[in-house]
């Protein structure tokens, strides 16, 4: 036998490997690695006996447990299965069955702890089919996709359970924090038996007085997981990042969503809006006023996204050219367009001049103002107060 137990003790154990050399040096490294897959498996059969009971009647529940006995049940360990005889309980009332040695040795359906680690990381990253061939090629172990799709769903659903009173660790960084950036984004998906279900994102940013960016938290939610539920751990984490940089500039990051702003309203000193969602209200406004001339559209929306992007007050600018234009001309559904488009500039321009307003009294009354941080692109966005 390539591999066996020489000595085996409570805390320890003692293998024996052989190991025969290949005829190739890729042949030899295959039989090293085989070898040591078996010891793998020697090791982590005498690894889980130790989370074994020894027999004797435990109480759960208020009731009465004894043992059945052993019952041999093979594990999948990053070595290789490993069949393990341990105790099973039940009451005297029958039914469901309990095993110490499970609850104990903290195993997911049948893998051991960090078989299901390397599972469920190489999952996020690669298809079943990779993962599957990955295990093979790279680690001499052969699973069915099958396990591997389900072993995933199950340390991703305790991972979301667990999130709910888990809390992120913000670490510590090299510079002084000169602002924290507040993102909140979701997205409606239609799902097949419950339909239209809301996914949310959003993001925790640290700077340093320059705009450059120091660290990130990321916070997301499935569909299933609602608006609400987010929401709140999303409040979690915005007042622990807030509790350490009590000092910092505060800014808010969104698109035009209402709901968003009203939660992050009252955490944030300043707004911003995503340049993204702020010109497609220009492309709204350029179909209005060229709806049959689609070269002259394009060229006077690209002309005006520039300006908007990179020209200081363009958002003013805009806004007072957007009222000059004579809106009798135009139909019922084409002045509610133009409506709603004007109503989004006129609250980005009144909120810009906040803004603005703001930084210039942080100026006067502070010898180093913090400056709102930047992103990677400097005129990526375009500010609200």
């Amino acid at each position: 036998m390539p591999a066996s137990i020489v000595s085996s003790e409570a805390n320890s154990v003692t293998i024996q490997i052989t190991i025969p050399f290949g005829t190739t040096m890729l042949g030899s490294e295959n039989e090293i690695q085989q070898g040591l897959n078996l010891a793998g498996q020697l090791a982590t059969e005498k690894a889980l006996e130790q989370f074994d009971s020894d027999g004797s009647p435990i109480e759960r529940s208020g009731q009465r447990w004894t043992s059945k006995g052993k019952d041999a049940k093979v594990y999948q360990s990053p070595y290789g299965p490993v069949q393990v005889a341990r105790h099973l309980y039940q009451t005297s009332e029958g039914g469901s069955t309990f095993c110490p040695l499970e609850t104990d040795a903290r195993m997911i359906r049948t893998a051991t702890p960090r078989f299901a680690k390397q599972i469920s990381h190489k999952y996020a990253e690669m298809s079943s089919v990779r993962v599957a061939e990955d295990l093979n090629e790279n680690h001499g172990r052969v699973v069915a996709r099958s396990f591997i799709q389900n072993l995933a769903d199950t340390v991703g659903t305790v991972a979301m359970a667990k999130e709910e009173d888990w809390h992120y660790q913000t670490p510590k960084v090299s510079e002084p924090v000169a602002t924290v950036s507040l993102g909140l984004d979701g997205t409606c998906m239609l799902l097949c038996e419950e339909g239209e279900r809301q996914a949310m994102v959003g993001t925790l940013s640290l700077y340093n007085a320059q705009g450059e960016r120091l660290h990130t938290t990321y916070v997301a939610a499935p569909p299933e997981y609602g608006r609400h539920l987010f929401l709140d751990r999303m409040s979690r984490e915005v007042e622990h990042v807030l509790s350490l940089y009590p000092d910092a500039h505060r800014q808010g990051l969104a698109d035009g969503a209402p709901e968003n702003w009203d939660f992050l309203g009252p955490y944030v000193d300043s707004q911003v809006l995503d340049f993204y969602h702020a010109s497609g209200y220009l492309e709204t406004v350029a179909k209005v006023l060229f709806p049959r001339r689609r070269k002259h559209r394009q060229a006077w929306l690209e002309k005006q996204a520039h300006r908007l992007k990179h020209d200081v007050g363009a958002a003013v600018a805009l806004l007072d050219e957007f009222k000059k234009i004579d809106l009798n001309a135009l139909s019922a559904k084409k002045k509610n367009r133009w409506s709603r488009s004007s109503r989004i500039f006129a609250i980005t321009t009144l909120k810009w001049i906040t803004l603005k307003l703001r930084q210039k009294i942080v100026r006067l009354g502070r010898e180093s103002p913090k400056r709102p941080a930047k992103s990677s692109s400097s005129n990526d966005y375009v500010g609200l107060g």
